[in-house]
């Protein structure tokens, strides 16, 4: 049985000393390309959006927190130190019906609203 999958792989060895591996190395890089494209890229794509959000961030944007919490925003400390961990790990306070919590930018999870009025459905009803 061995002998015979070792018979039919020498029958399908390249004539003429062609390499195998190029048609290998080309699906590698192939598949690679596919991944970069569909998953990496976007991912990145997302998170320098993220980031920038974050850093535009000003009084009145409605913020969703890593735990959860929806609040909109009160007070944004002034930044401490330089670069991007710094402007990060600064202090936003957000007020959450009668609550006031104080949590880092980098723990915001989601920018909902700017502090540009948007048109609600019942004002677009009227």
């Amino acid at each position: 049985m061995t002998s015979a999958f070792a018979l039919a792989l020498v029958a399908q060895a390249p004539a003429g000393g062609r390499s195998t591996l190029l048609p290998f190395v080309f699906q590698i890089v192939a598949i690679f390309a596919i991944f970069y494209f569909v998953m990496i890229r976007p991912q990145q794509k997302q998170r320098k959006d993220h980031e920038e959000r974050l850093r535009n961030l000003k009084r009145g944007d409605e913020v969703v927190t890593s735990g959860g919490i929806i609040g909109k925003v009160v007070h944004i400390a002034a930044p401490t130190g330089e670069g991007k961990a710094a402007i990060m790990d600064d202090r936003v306070t957000i007020k959450s019906d009668e609550s006031r919590l104080i949590v880092e930018r980098g723990r915001i999870a989601k920018v909902l609203t700017s502090a540009e009025p948007a048109a609600t459905p019942a004002a677009a009803n009227k």
